[in-house]
């Protein structure tokens, strides 16, 4: 046993072990990069051969990744969409997704064939990770009793333990490097590989006492933010009744320096995380016969969010006597967050479809996203020209991208509805802004 272990550290401690990570999207790819420049071997390993095509010629399908840094890599990252690669590495990383089925129960399909690959090719001396979010209790009860079912022992055999990603897509200023990792093993061995391999592409890693512990901690960070974020849109709507500007009560209140951290109200959620995480724990204490009260009250509220906007704009055209039946509406954004093309849950799907739906004529631009399919429709991002926003009824910012002249977008546009407080410093003239 000590053998197994000890030559398994001393390849990761030497940059000498073969690292292969499954899934490289927003969170598989960046990994892949990050081992490959610490001077391992990587194997990216992804079902879709599109990117496994455009990762051979060194394209990036990812904003935060460019051209440059992938032909940096180019000898040390092999991409392929063989699992079969797996019985060669000395370590597997799982970055798959973890949707939410429309019942709001968890999804673990792609946990569970991910899995099932990893366990055909498990051999002695593998270190297997999972980074995809997940309810408390997976590792230990979904994948270990898969990986041991060849006679292995976990913690003797191989090594199993879980590391929740933190990637924040257009962020430009935390990376991978800089933000602290969490790693929970299912053996005190476990955890100490896992936080050795980390180690060697990040600054700081934080080991927890187990994979368990580890998986709480990622729910904890985005049910935290979640339900501030239903808080804060709660108040939002206590202030539009009140008559009260609710970014000038929140910007005071920021200046408290304790006691107080500012959340800001929006159109809803999007991304793969606060959206859905928190739900993974709403639905495991379901199990355990309790119910998570916070996490389904602000639930209910940012979901209620697109229709609120919708609700918004439909008042804002009544004011200027025109129906939204007919209205020319263009959504500014359809990505869920400043700077990234990340349409995962973006609540611009829902107001564009909302508004469709009422018979509105609606377009979007966002410098991002060229093109995005709406409910089996596919749309691309119209021009954003002086006569784009002069034939639009409505202007809808939806996300603040910097990339945005809002003075500019003001200037020729009648009415907005700024749902980010995008304009804030826009010298208004003759457009009508109304806010969140």
């Amino acid at each position: 046993m000590e053998d197994i272990r000890s030559t398994l550290q001393s390849k990761i401690a030497n940059h000498t072990a073969d690292v292969g990570v499954i899934g490289l999207g927003y969170v598989g790819l960046p990994m892949c990069i990050e081992f490959a420049k610490a001077g391992f071997r990587v194997t990216g390993i992804d079902k879709d051969a599109n990117r496994i095509a455009q990762l051979k010629e060194n394209r990036s399908y990812i904003l935060d990744v460019d051209q440059t840094t992938l032909r940096s890599i180019s000898t040390k990252l092999h991409p392929t969409t063989d699992f079969q690669a797996l019985s060669a590495v000395d370590v597997v990383i799982i970055c798959v997704p973890t949707p939410l089925r429309k019942t709001k129960d968890p999804d673990l399909s792609f946990i569970l064939s991910a899995t099932s690959e990893v366990a055909n090719f498990l051999h002695r001396g593998q270190l297997i990770i999972l980074e995809s979010t997940t309810y408390p209790g997976t590792t230990d009860e979904v994948i270990l009793p898969e990986l041991q079912q060849k006679g292995l022992h976990v913690g003797q055999d191989f090594f199993l333990a879980f590391s929740p990603e933190r990637i924040d897509p257009g962020n430009k200023v935390y990376s991978i490097r800089n933000t602290p990792k969490i790693v929970g093993g299912v053996t005190q061995a476990c955890g100490e590989l896992a936080e050795l391999l980390y180690q060697s592409i990040t600054e700081k890693v934080v080991r927890v006492s187990s994979s368990k512990s580890a998986e709480m901690v990622k729910l904890l960070e985005n049910t935290f933010r979640a339900i501030n974020i239903g808080m804060v849109n709660e108040v939002a709507i206590m202030c539009d009744k009140l008559g009260i500007d609710t970014w000038e009560v929140i910007e005071a209140a920021a200046t408290k320096p304790f006691g107080y951290m500012a959340f800001y109200p929006g159109p809803g959620l999007g991304g793969h995380c606060i959206p859905v995480d928190p739900h993974y724990l709403s639905w495991k204490l379901k199990t355990l016969n309790y119910s998570a009260r916070f996490i389904e009250l602000a639930g209910e509220i940012n979901g209620s969010m697109p229709l609120y906007v919708v609700n918004k704009i439909f008042d804002a055209l009544n004011e200027d006597s025109k129906s939204v039946k007919g209205a020319n509406v263009l959504i500014l954004g359809m990505a869920y967050k400043r700077n990234s093309n990340d349409v995962r849950e973006s609540p611009a799907l829902d107001i564009f479809s909302l508004l469709q739906a009422k018979g509105a004529r609606v377009s979007y631009h966002d410098p991002f996203v060229s093109s995005v399919v709406i409910e089996a429709n596919n749309y691309s991002s119209a021009a954003l020209s002086p006569s784009t926003l002069q034939q639009s009824d409505c202007v809808v910012i939806v996300t603040d991208h910097e990339t945005y002249d809002w003075q500019f977008v003001a200037n020729h546009s009648k009415l907005i509805v700024d749902t980010r407080n995008a304009t804030r410093s826009v010298l208004k003239g003759n457009c009508r802004i109304v806010k969140l």
